[in-house]
């Protein structure tokens, strides 16, 4: 059986250090043949919009639109329904290759045979 990684990240701009690990991590373990959920939550859920990565910065690390890019072309990448209705994004908002689900969804995913969940 395949491991997965579901990977949930709360933090944006606002701190970017814990954001840029998630993003990290999450692309790593998709280039490792892991088969990878990152959850935009909180303030990272501004990156499910088209630009907001690359408004990003963070010295000493990996640009964050090319971390999207790898997670949307080998992992999965959803976007809370919550975080998304209280910030007025709809599904017509979103990159491409991103899906709207909500905590059911999570659940499910990170209560998965052989899946780890971490939190940033």
């Amino acid at each position: 059986m395949k491991k997965r990684l579901v990977i949930k990240v709360t933090a944006g701009a606002d701190a970017p250090e814990r954001c840029s690990q998630a993003f990290t991590v999450a692309a790593v373990a998709v280039a490792s043949g892991v088969e990878v959920s990152l959850w935009l939550t909180g303030e990272s859920a501004w990156f499910a919009l088209p630009g907001r990565a690359a408004e990003f910065e963070l010295p000493h690390a990996a640009p964050l639109p090319d971390l999207l890019d790898s997670l949307l072309a080998g992992g999965r990448v959803t976007l809370c329904t919550q975080c998304a209705a209280r910030r007025d994004i709809t599904e017509k908002d979103v990159i491409e290759g991103v899906r709207i689900a909500g905590a059911q969804v999570f659940v499910q995913e990170a209560l998965g045979d052989e899946t780890q969940a971490l939190v940033y």
